[in-house]
């Protein structure tokens, strides 16, 4: 089965392909370091479920994350701050669009299916850097290759 390897190559090209994202990662724990170059989009399945005897469900989670920039200049106002934060939910939210336009487009063509309504979640992290951006949560269901039950003597 090479359903796995498959989706991940494909959303990893996608980021990769994508001019505002910077650094691609994968996996739970994502790499907050300084030493990354954001923004930063990590992909990371969750969950995975066979569907039916040709199909396999994953949970699929991707990140988008700007460092933000604190401006020290004495600022009153209070609504944008000294920050560039709603740039970064703007910038983040804005690459993930892009990201989904796409999948949704390049799955029509290879009988593969994605929940139509992903969800959007804001993210900060503020324990290593201080990063916003947003977390997409969508269901992909894609066709597995032939598995012949009756190999061992059926």
């Amino acid at each position: 089965m090479v359903a796995y390897s498959t989706l991940i190559r494909y959303i990893k090209d996608l980021a990769d392909s994508e001019d505002y994202i910077k650094t691609s990662t994968m996996g739970e724990d994502i790499d907050l370091n300084k030493a990354n170059i954001f923004p930063l989009f990590n992909v990371d399945i969750t969950n995975a479920e066979f569907t039916s005897n040709a199909t396999v469900s994953f949970d699929v989670e991707m990140t988008c994350l700007a460092i933000r920039d604190i401006n020290n200049e004495d600022n009153k106002d209070k609504f944008y701050l000294n920050d560039n934060e709603i740039d970064n939910y703007n910038g983040t939210i804005s690459a993930l669009n892009v990201m989904w336009v796409r999948m949704h487009r390049d799955f029509c063509d290879k009988n593969i299916t994605a929940s139509d309504n992903p969800t959007l979640e804001q993210v900060t992290f503020s324990d290593k850097n201080l990063l916003d951006g947003w977390q997409m949560s969508l269901n992909v269901e894609m066709p597995i290759a032939e598995v012949n039950l009756c190999v061992h003597g059926c």
